[in-house]
């Protein structure tokens, strides 16, 4: 069994119990947009851009109620799969840095490997695909889904990012402005199609919200 393998297995038992759309199939749906934008960006560590893809959520707070242990229990396991120590140093840089939350006021200067990563996890967060996880993560959370008394708010904190006030919201809070914050040629250019499925959906929804 190769380290992929190994560290599919890890992702997966970690990921396990997610309802909130970081499972198991968001990763791997990551993991291909990464090898997608790795197709356009030949310089980059094939092998660093995929372990990132792989493990980018598994220390994040939304699915641990420990960050920092796990943190120490991914680096052993990296160890364990005798993964070199610059390359654990450029994994963990990459997934400890290149979230939505973590760039909100200070946006952190990623490698290239970094930035196809981030770019394939923001490319999962829109489009047909991100309006799914977007429902999905509000409900387990049991976020209000619209009041149009309710309106979006502008330069969020952390803990505001954390506690959106609804679904819709969302969408203008952090899903429309996805389109402009990627990194890569090809990324700007896939988010531009589903950005515009974000609007349609949005303005039709909208639209039927209010229906007397």
């Amino acid at each position: 069994m190769n380290i992929i393998n190994h560290v599919h297995l890890y992702v997966s038992h970690k990921l396990m119990e997610d309802y909130s759309g970081h499972d198991i199939a968001h990763i791997m749906r990551v993991v291909q947009l990464s090898k997608t934008l790795l197709a356009t960006e030949p310089k980059a560590n094939a092998f660093i851009v995929i372990m990132s893809a792989y493990l980018h959520d598994v220390i994040d707070d939304k699915v641990t109620t420990n960050s920092e242990q796990a943190k120490q229990q991914l680096v052993l396991f990296l160890q364990q799969q005798a993964v070199a120590e610059n390359d654990i140093d450029h994994i963990m840089t990459i997934i400890e840095s290149m979230s939505y939350r973590k760039n909100l006021h200070v946006k952190h200067s990623l490698s290239l490997e970094g930035c196809i990563v981030q770019d394939a996890d923001r490319l999962d967060a829109i489009g047909a695909i991100g309006i799914g996880r977007t429902f999905y993560y509000g409900g387990n959370k049991k976020h209000t889904m619209h009041n149009p008394n309710i309106k979006p708010r502008e330069q969020l904190t952390e803990a505001q990012y954390r506690h959106p006030n609804t679904v819709i919201n969302h969408f203008y809070e952090k899903l429309f402005l996805l389109k402009d914050q990627m990194n890569t040629a090809k990324a700007k250019q896939i988010a531009q199609q589903r950005h515009q499925f974000l609007l349609e959906f949005v303005r039709r929804f909208e639209q039927e919200w209010l229906i007397k």
